[in-house]
């Protein structure tokens, strides 16, 4: 489990140090930084694309095999981004190093609940995701601190250490998981054939994308409206990253004991807070106990989605597990996009919290409908290493 969860929070530390570093690469490349922000999307645009096809292609690979390629490819991107020349080369050398983050995530979740004990899949599942929420409150600071004293091009170098560390230690400690089946592509592109998929993946679009929608410019909405100085928003991130560690915990425990509450819970906590946030933005305190609640409930919805996954999939668990992070990275990007609309729109910085309070009550309208949709087609759950029927 922590060498599953060390891959994780490379991944995590990747992903979002470079929101913090845009203005040095913008003054090293010569350009401009909205510019600059395009090898954020760079990254995103790998993820989504690479989750499937990589899911699919590499289904007849065996499982610990694929593990560390595609850590190995992680590596190797971030290693790219360290020498990029140009502008040019660096948002190449991201779309690289997102290729491979959905389908390790997806197999890395199923390699956990194949080795879980009976009862405590989502639990496994949620200590992989825990090297993510880690990333958040130790990774993406430290790497950012790198890269503002010794130049961008650092922390990506760090982050291709933690690669290497994370292939030696799925060498080490990995078993070789020989009763794990493997599929074939025409199989696993059979997910996107089952309703109960789509519907799950549409949950976590719409239910992260109203947490993204505040989370993209909390910034600017704790300095201008909680009067916060400046110099502490890196607290407030943090405080953020604790809220995600405790919130796969509270999620894989809940997961664990009843996967579908469990998930309403975590999406209704999700509105009601991000609703009440509205309010509790304009005082210093209270919105920085709420940026910790956004993180616990938005972080405890990850294991029950990725668990869901695995049992509607049937035999196509590795696409449908490797799409649940394409699907987050989508819903990031289309709750960001969301969140600029209501502010360009002259509504403020508290906007984006009740249009993100209205799209997590959307995410709960798609899982009832999941819930109560008639099931003619009924599907059969699978566990990890068992043959599909």
């Amino acid at each position: 489990m922590l060498a599953l969860a060390l891959g994780g929070f490379g991944i995590g530390t990747t992903e979002f140090v470079a929101m913090g570093l845009l203005p040095e690469m913008a003054g090293s490349l010569g350009i401009s930084e909205p510019t600059a922000g395009h090898v954020i999307s760079a990254y995103a645009l790998g993820v989504v694309v690479g989750a499937p096809l990589i899911a699919a292609a590499t289904a007849r690979v065996p499982r610990r095999t694929l593990l560390i390629a595609l850590m190995v490819a992680f590596t190797i991107g971030n290693a790219a981004s360290v020498f990029a020349p140009s502008y040019a080369a660096l948002t190449a050398a991201r779309f690289v190093a997102g290729l491979p983050h959905g389908a390790y995530f997806g197999v890395a979740a199923l390699v956990a609940a194949h080795l879980a004990e009976p009862g405590r899949r989502a639990k496994a599942v949620s200590m992989v995701m825990m090297g993510l929420s880690v990333a958040n409150v130790v990774g993406v600071p430290v790497a950012a601190w790198l890269g503002q004293t010794l130049g961008w091009r650092s922390a990506f170098a760090l982050v291709a250490v933690i690669g290497v560390t994370t292939v030696v230690s799925l060498v080490a400690w990995i078993p070789p998981l020989d009763a794990m089946p493997t599929t074939n592509p025409v199989t696993e592109l059979g997910a996107l054939g089952r309703l109960q998929v789509w519907m799950t993946l549409i949950m976590g679009m719409v239910g992260f994308g109203g947490m993204f929608a505040v989370y993209s410019y909390i910034s600017t909405t704790l300095t201008d409206l909680s009067g916060l100085p400046r110099s502490f928003v890196p607290v407030a991130l943090m405080l953020y990253g604790l809220g995600m560690v405790v919130g796969n915990f509270v999620g894989g425990h809940l997961a664990d004991r009843a996967l579908m509450k469990g998930l309403a819970v975590s999406m209704a906590a999700l509105a009601a807070i991000l609703a009440l946030f509205v309010l509790a933005v304009h005082n210093p305190v209270t919105a920085l106990v709420f940026v910790f609640l956004i993180g616990v409930a938005g972080s405890a919805m990850v294991p029950a989605l990725q668990t869901r996954l695995m049992d509607v999939a049937a035999d196509a668990q590795t696409l449908a597990a490797s799409l649940n992070h394409a699907a987050l990275n989508i819903a990031n990007a289309f709750g960001a996009w969301i969140g600029g609309v209501v502010i360009a729109a002259g509504f403020g910085y508290a906007a984006p919290a009740a249009v993100g309070a209205m799209l997590a009550v959307a995410g709960l309208a798609v899982l009832a409908g999941a819930v109560l949709l008639p099931r003619r087609a009924r599907y059969v759950r699978v566990e990890p290493g068992e043959a599909s029927i």
